[in-house]
């Protein structure tokens, strides 16, 4: 029988407005918490945007989507999975970046994430900007690298920004490669699109044997046979999931920094999560939701589902090793 403590609070006992605001309603545990241990699956919000080099706004991103995530409940209605009765979920809190120093926010939480992933928890993030994945992957990949499923319309590989400016959200996985965190060729990116300055990012992509998936052939080739391959060049190794919310046309999540249109449409959002079943999925994120841009609250609503549906996924994977 599930333990009440991790189980979320009901909207039948208490309504979605009211109460502490928790992702999913989840309870609250500290890294210090006499209950760390117990828990299996850690959310996490790290609110920073930093690396943000056009409209800012995703450190506002946790906050928001945890006060949408109180309309999501018990089961999947599509895979039928009951994510908090099969784990320990629990909301871990927020990092506490520095906004005015990058370095030392990177440092900050790749000390948290450290922590999490030692108490043998699988940390599933809300952004903050992409630049977040970067020290998140210094903890989750810090023994070996990993393999990694990318949902973006925009590779992150590019070298530099502004004059050999080197961590921004359009760098992180360039760096990632570079310090031995990612197994270059059990990358996957998908969804890639939108006007470009040139070519950089992509020869490099080429040069290390990174697939990138651009759009006009997941639109063509359609979800299942796209994600199929990602899930062959991921094989049976560690790896990391990270979700752009600009994956998604801006028809769908228009509360993002960098929008490009011709995405997927919300459903087709969803869909690409439930098709990485029987991945070993080691750590997940979903960044760039940026409040001020979504004056309804449906972008982050979309994200806290995409959250939801990670949170099953890896779920299903502990609840079948257990």
């Amino acid at each position: 029988m599930s333990d009440p403590f991790f189980l979320p609070v009901s909207a039948m006992e208490m309504p979605r407005y009211a109460g502490i605001p928790t992702f999913m309603r989840l309870p609250h545990v500290g890294l210090d918490d006499a209950r760390l241990s117990e828990v299996q699956v850690g959310l996490i919000g790290v609110p920073w945007d930093s690396g943000t080099t056009n409209r800012p706004g995703p450190r506002h991103g946790p906050r928001q989507i945890r006060d949408m995530s109180s309309m999501l409940r018990a089961e999947n209605g599509a895979t039928h999975v009951r994510p908090f009765e099969a784990v320990k979920c629990a909301d871990l809190g927020d990092v506490s970046p520095n906004p005015a120093d990058i370095q030392d926010a990177m440092d900050r939480i790749t000390r948290f994430y450290t922590r999490v992933l030692e108490a043998g928890i699988v940390p599933l993030t809300a952004g903050g900007d992409h630049l977040t994945s970067l020290p998140v992957l210094r903890a989750v990949a810090a023994k070996a690298p990993v393999g990694m499923i990318h949902f973006d319309s925009h590779t992150d590989l590019f070298h530099s920004y502004f004059n050999g400016m080197m961590y921004t959200h359009g760098t992180p996985f360039r760096r990632a490669v570079e310090e031995g965190l990612l197994d270059p060729k059990r990358v996957c990116q998908i969804g890639i699109r939108g006007s470009t300055y040139d070519q950089e990012d992509r020869d490099f992509a080429r040069s290390e044997g990174i697939r990138v998936i651009p759009i006009e052939e997941f639109h063509a080739r359609g979800v299942e046979d796209v994600m199929a391959e990602a899930r062959d060049i991921v094989g049976q190794g560690e790896t990391y999931i990270s979700y752009d919310i600009d994956f998604i046309d801006p028809a769908f999540a228009p509360g993002t920094g960098t929008p490009e249109i011709g995405g997927p449409n919300s459903y087709q959002a969803l869909q690409v999560v439930r098709e990485l079943k029987g991945v070993k999925v080691v750590g997940a994120d979903l960044v760039e939701v940026s409040p001020p841009f979504d004056s309804a609250g449906g972008t982050a609503y979309l994200g806290a589902t995409v959250i939801f549906e990670l949170l099953c996924i890896i779920a299903d994977q502990l609840s079948a090793q257990a």
